[in-house]
């Protein structure tokens, strides 16, 4: 079983920053994928970044310019640097991971939530 463990939310004022981490219990593979999604109360959960392990990237449309993924091989730490925050982008912010399991079938991978920390950004 693989824990991920989220640090770095916190209050900021609009146009502020904030860095979130992902770190990872065990080494990843270079085809796994970290994801960062958010939620909002009353509202859908919504994904907003991600990242394979080999470094191709991807962003939402609401994010892009402003969010930076990022990752750190040698710590297994996936990275969410959130510049330029708006007051709608206040959520709880999730990583999650999609892991190849130990053994030589690579098509083996299992799925992992990190707890969720919140981001809040005041106006």
């Amino acid at each position: 079983q693989v824990q991920l463990v989220e640090s770095g939310g916190g209050l900021v004022h609009a146009g502020g920053s904030l860095r979130l981490s992902c770190a990872a219990s065990r080494t990843f593979d270079s085809d796994d994928m970290v994801l960062w999604f958010r939620q909002a109360p009353g509202k859908e959960r919504e994904s907003v970044a991600a990242i394979t392990w080999s470094g191709t990237t991807h962003y939402e449309d609401y994010v892009k310019g402003r969010f930076t993924i990022s990752r750190s091989i040698e710590k297994n730490t996936a990275y969410l640097l959130m510049n330029s925050l708006r007051p709608e982008d206040t959520a709880v912010y999730y990583c999650a991971a999609e892991m190849k399991d130990p053994g030589d079938d690579p098509t083996k991978k299992s799925d992992y939530l990190g707890q969720g920390t919140q981001v809040t950004v005041l106006s």
